[in-house]
């Protein structure tokens, strides 16, 4: 049986009222995106607790807002990643435009993505794998944004399209959006017609969607094309191609999160040499590595 502090509980409506500062729907929209009726928001936000949710319940809607139990907390650090992705969300947002950001694993893509969409107005992260079939998509987009995931596949997308348009300036992060099949693929062209100059959106992956979307073009199938053409016509990438300078920018990415994350008695330049290497002797780099040997080491 589960048995969730009454500090944890606190912590969930924290960050719940903290992102309802970032969200321009009505507060049952809100409510709905989080997993909870409007009643129950209601009376949460009026500082009822007991009774309200079931530990289910406050598990879920904590988990979604990213709170977790653990004392230790990865500290956000700017780094040149950070930096690069949240330049392409704010112009994305600003003018209702679209961008791929396609670049290594493990260098923060993700963190960057999660940390923006809670801290910035209308900004919706959506973990496209979760959701690789069109239905299961396009329910995922509509449930993060506050509408009504279930009914009608054409009234669920429709509603969707609308909603967009109501919003103020919204962006959709669609990250890891290379797992989708094809089919759920193509419904985010069809959303980005749908919404052009009034919703930005933003794609993220690794070497994958950068594939996916070339092999597309390359044997001239159906949509990819446009596809493209609706997101730039390039990539960002933050990593550079020289060795050298590809080394450089590991280097420093690990220093800067390291750095703000480690105690006084952590050899940081011990350790960035440590992650920098796999076991294949291939440069690494990668922030889960680092994570886990800052654990090991504090």
């Amino acid at each position: 049986m589960l048995n969730l502090t009454s500090d944890f509980k606190e912590k969930v409506i924290e960050a719940l009222l903290e992102g309802r500062k970032n969200y321009d729907g009505s507060d049952a929209a809100f409510a709905r995106k989080n997993g909870v009726s409007a009643a129950v928001y209601s009376r949460l936000k009026n500082g009822e607790r007991e009774r309200l949710l079931s530990d289910t319940q406050w598990l879920t809607v904590g988990r979604n807002l990213g709170v977790t139990m653990n004392t230790r907390k990865w500290v956000m650090a700017r780094t040149d990643v950070f930096t690069v992705i949240e330049e392409d969300i704010l112009f994305c947002k600003e003018f209702s435009k679209g961008k791929i950001c396609v670049d290594d694993c493990g260098i923060g893509k993700t963190f960057a993505a999660k940390y923006l969409s809670r801290t910035l107005k209308n900004v919706f992260y959506v973990d496209a794998k979760q959701a690789k079939t069109k239905q299961r998509f396009i329910r995922l987009i509509a449930k993060t944004i506050g509408i009504e995931e279930h009914g009608r596949y054409t009234d669920v997308k429709d509603n969707l399209k609308y909603y967009l348009q109501i919003l103020e300036k919204p962006l959709i992060i669609l990250d890891d959006v290379g797992y989708v099949e094809y089919a759920a693929y193509m419904e985010v062209l069809e959303l980005v017609d749908s919404t052009e100059g009034i919703c930005g959106w933003y794609q993220i992956g690794d070497d994958s969607l950068q594939e996916k979307i070339e092999r597309g073009i390359n044997s001239k199938k159906v949509g990819f094309r446009a596809m493209f053409s609706r997101f730039s016509k390039r990539y960002t990438t933050v990593i550079p191609f020289e060795n050298s300078e590809k080394i450089r920018f590991y280097k420093k990415l690990l220093r800067d999160v390291i750095s703000v994350n480690a105690t006084k008695d952590v050899d940081i330049d011990r350790l960035v040499v440590k992650c920098l290497r796999s076991d294949n002797g291939s440069v690494m780099g990668d922030l889960r590595r680092a994570e886990g040997l800052l654990i090991l080491n504090q």
